[in-house]
């Protein structure tokens, strides 16, 4: 597996264990409400009325639990799923532990259906470069795993072949990522657009560490220049 590989793709023989299987369906895992985590693990071992008592999988601790603050927990072979729209028990217990696991495995991008939620490492990662932008030309998005790329090409392909116009929205707080995904679509964009025309007309792309500067050639952009903010990546 090569560098760029290990922040793209689940090692799915990690996943796929039967003995994690057999654990969960022997210790009815549930997720509960914590302070101090947001959600822990836990198992039922009674059942009183409206409540359970729970113990936490971490600390062995029994706590009772109101049964309506108990979410169910997916079966591990969903672990690190890369669309959570998959998952069996769809909670916000179990959509905080996915993105969790995944990010802490380097694997930022995660599909939630038709959107793509992205968590910002805070460091480079090899995943940008001009042979990653060519495994995602043309694949539809199914065959790859999550990336801005996919959701870029995705577009790019709608429009070529709807002829409509198309939009990407980056949404998040300051300092989500917002900027420099929206580097990484157009970086996408010119690489595979450049692939398609003339040498005189091609869109002319130069990916440096302090930013990317594009400069649009094709006469429908009036020949003017477009360069991105000249500043540090978010990604450090």
């Amino acid at each position: 597996m090569s560098d760029a590989d290990k922040f793209l793709y689940v090692d799915r023989n990690v996943v796929n264990n039967p003995l994690a299987q057999a654990d969960w369906a022997s210790k009815k895992l549930v997720w509960v409400p914590s302070e101090r985590l947001g959600f822990e693990a836990g198992s039922i071992k009674e059942e009183h009325g409206d409540e359970c008592v729970v113990e936490l999988a971490d600390s062995g601790k029994k706590i009772r639990v109101n049964k309506d603050d108990i979410q169910k927990m997916n079966p591990p072979k969903f672990s690190k799923v890369e669309d959570m729209a998959e998952l069996t028990c769809l909670n916000e217990a179990s959509v905080l532990h996915n993105l969790k696991e995944r990010y802490y495995s380097g694997l930022i991008y995660t599909y939630s259906g038709l959107f793509c939620v992205v968590i910002n490492p805070y460091k480079n990662l090899p995943i940008y470069s001009e042979e990653i932008v060519d495994m995602y030309k043309g694949k539809k998005r199914h065959e790859m795993p999550p990336h801005i790329y996919a959701i870029t090409d995705t577009a790019y392909r709608s429009m070529m072949q709807d002829r409509e116009d198309q939009s990407i929205l980056c949404t998040g707080e300051s300092g989500a990522g917002k900027t420099e995904n929206t580097k990484k679509v157009i970086q996408y964009l010119a690489h595979i657009a450049s692939s398609h025309k003339t040498k005189k007309d091609q869109v002319i792309t130069l990916y440096q560490g302090q930013g990317l500067h594009v400069l649009p050639a094709n006469r429908k952009y009036g020949g003017s220049l477009f360069a991105a903010q000249r500043q540090p990546y978010v990604f450090l």
